[in-house]
């Protein structure tokens, strides 16, 4: 498969462009949370049973794993900002959807569509890639990575906020209000990248992997419900394995696959996505357990006694540290690189979940706990996009980190699973009523300490990561050094016209000697520009910007450090490397 762009930034972008597309990942991660201040309340106001009102969380869940790595993958082949648009403008149409109704299967309908919003976040990680300077990547990676746990955080006590004291489905128009708001700020801030991938989209990829996730976390959201030695659970874990294994067969066979696989082979890729799996399940467990223990009444004499609101307050420092932690993670991993800032954070998650196990106790304990785990988790979800960016080539950025997400997702959808068996289990039936316990806390504490110490394993197989200027440069001066010495594996020059005057937004694009594109960029606005190359040989050098006539120069790159200025009044012009 041919791909069209190169490592560089193809366009300056705005300072505002990383605020919007993190604001962009924060709603997503609000549809997430959204529902759960009312989730006891579901079969009630949806007038079903508690195993059918399962399914509002449920379809969530489904449509964003089957979505995420769908829009990575589009967003490669037709442009990141339209496929973000698309996806928060599918989010907006199912909130107002559920917005309208209080029937079972409309509402499923409505979450379905806000599930498709999760593609945001690796389309915002792959626009960052395309967009901006190496000095600024890093950081504003790790704010989108982190948008995830920041938005789930900071809309629980707001969302209990608006169902204590409104009917619930204003929690839907604030929703789409908030959607539409993501959707006109991209509009007017976030450029298109020109970065676009070369090929087709697989369609028959897209189907298999869709059905084989979907009988894959089928069991794992519903085996409680089922059982997990059902039938139906054993069966659908059967017929996933025979899915998804047919499906990698027909990858490997594809020329231009919905997923590359034998690039989710290389070790740094398969042992970053085996560690996110781990850090999704530590990160859940906290969102599952600090609420409760907070809402339970002294009566039980472990109970916290906190409202609804206040309970969201005190684990909203979970979402808000892991924003603060982005700049952190710039600097150290800057300096160690971004496989050392993975294994700090989970050595931090793994001390907050030890620590909790003597910490719950007292209100303020619990917002201890979550800093601390925000700490750990932040520092690991920041290092997850770096890790993938580094192994990947450009034109595959959105596709791999929407890979990534989707184990994440995962990881969640087990912890939700596991915890969920594990509270059921140990607790006490109190009036019909069934009433987690101190053990069971505890208990999941234990496994989520468990998962990050086999997150931990996985991250310390990690290879040593290729020298990656764009995610390590820490200053200015460093960024420029780090440009200088890749200069010395490709192409730079300006664009010109005919009075010499350097042309800005001219599209640049570098053809290998079988006529394929290898790369693309655009000039910058002194009309300058730089393309890397794969490997030394003779290109064809093609400029076009509007206005102006198209130009095509032949070069031939010997590892040396010539400029090449493209003139696009001489069109043919031929010149040597």
């Amino acid at each position: 498969m041919t791909h069209t762009p190169t490592d560089q930034p193809t366009r300056r972008a705005s300072g505002a462009v990383v605020p919007v597309l993190a604001f962009a990942g924060i709603v997503v991660a609000v549809m997430q949370t959204l529902l759960v201040p009312v989730i006891k309340d579901l079969p009630q106001l949806l007038d079903t049973a508690p195993s059918n009102a399962t399914w509002v969380l449920t379809s969530t869940l489904l449509s964003g794993a089957v979505a995420t790595p769908i829009m990575g993958r589009l967003g490669d082949l037709y442009g990141k900002r339209r496929l973000l648009i698309l996806s928060l403008a599918v989010m907006v149409v199912g909130a107002l959807v559920s917005a309208f109704t209080s029937d079972l299967l409309t509402m499923i309908a409505g979450r379905t569509l806000q599930g498709f919003a999760m593609g945001a976040i690796p389309l915002g990680i792959g626009l960052m890639r395309d967009m901006l300077p190496r000095e600024k990547l890093g950081s504003a990676m790790a704010l989108m990575s982190s948008s995830i746990g920041v938005g789930g955080g900071l809309a629980l006590p707001l969302a209990a906020l608006i169902a204590q004291h409104a009917d619930w489905h204003a929690l839907f128009y604030g929703a789409a209000g908030i959607g539409a708001l993501a959707i006109a700020l991209t509009l007017l801030v976030v450029p298109e990248s020109p970065a676009r991938a070369e090929g087709t989209f697989d369609v028959l990829g897209a189907i298999g992997l869709s059905i084989g996730l979907v009988l894959f976390l089928l069991p794992i959201t519903k085996g409680s419900d089922w059982g997990w030695s059902s039938g139906t659970t054993l069966g659908l874990f059967a017929a996933s394995a025979v899915v998804l294994l047919l499906w990698g067969v027909m990858e490997l066979r594809v020329k231009a696959p919905l997923v590359d696989l034998r690039t989710t082979a290389r070790p740094a890729v398969l042992f970053t996505n085996l560690a996110s799996i781990m850090v999704g399940v530590s990160f859940y467990v906290v969102s599952l357990v600090l609420p409760q223990l907070l809402q339970l009444p002294k009566a039980t004499g472990y109970g916290l006694g906190q409202s609804m609101v206040v309970a969201g307050l005190l684990v909203a420092p979970l979402g808000l540290t892991m924003m603060f932690t982005a700049p952190v993670y710039a600097r150290l991993s800057a300096k160690y690189g971004p496989k050392f800032t993975l294994i700090l954070g989970m050595l931090i998650i793994a001390i907050g979940y030890g620590a909790g196990l003597g910490l719950m106790s007292a209100a303020w304990q619990s917002l201890v706990i979550a800093v601390v785990l925000g700490a750990g988790i932040g520092l690991a979800y920041s290092s997850l996009p770096a890790l993938i960016v580094g192994a990947v080539p450009a034109s595959e950025t959105g596709a791999a980190n929407g890979l990534n997400t989707l184990m994440r997702s995962i990881g969640t959808s087990v912890s939700s699973a596991v915890i969920g068996m594990v509270l059921a289990n140990t607790a006490n039936n109190v009036g019909g009523v069934a009433v987690p316990t101190m053990h069971g806390f505890r208990v999941s504490f234990l496994i989520a300490t468990g998962a990050v110490a086999v997150g931990l394993l996985m991250a310390l197989f990690l290879p040593k990561p290729n020298r990656a200027p764009q995610l390590r440069a820490s200053s200015e001066e460093e960024a420029g050094i780090e440009r200088a010495d890749e200069v010395l594996r490709g192409f730079r020059g300006r664009v010109l016209d005919s009075a010499g005057t350097p042309v800005p937004r001219a599209k640049v694009t570098l053809i290998d000697r079988r006529g394929r594109q290898a790369g693309a960029t655009l000039s910058g606005d002194d009309g300058t520009y730089v393309l890397t190359v794969p490997a030394q040989g003779a290109y064809v050098l093609a400029a076009r910007a509007t206005g102006h006539g198209p130009l095509a120069s032949s070069a031939t790159h010997a590892g040396d450090d010539r400029a090449i200025d493209l003139d696009l009044a001489l069109p043919g012009e031929t010149v040597t490397a």
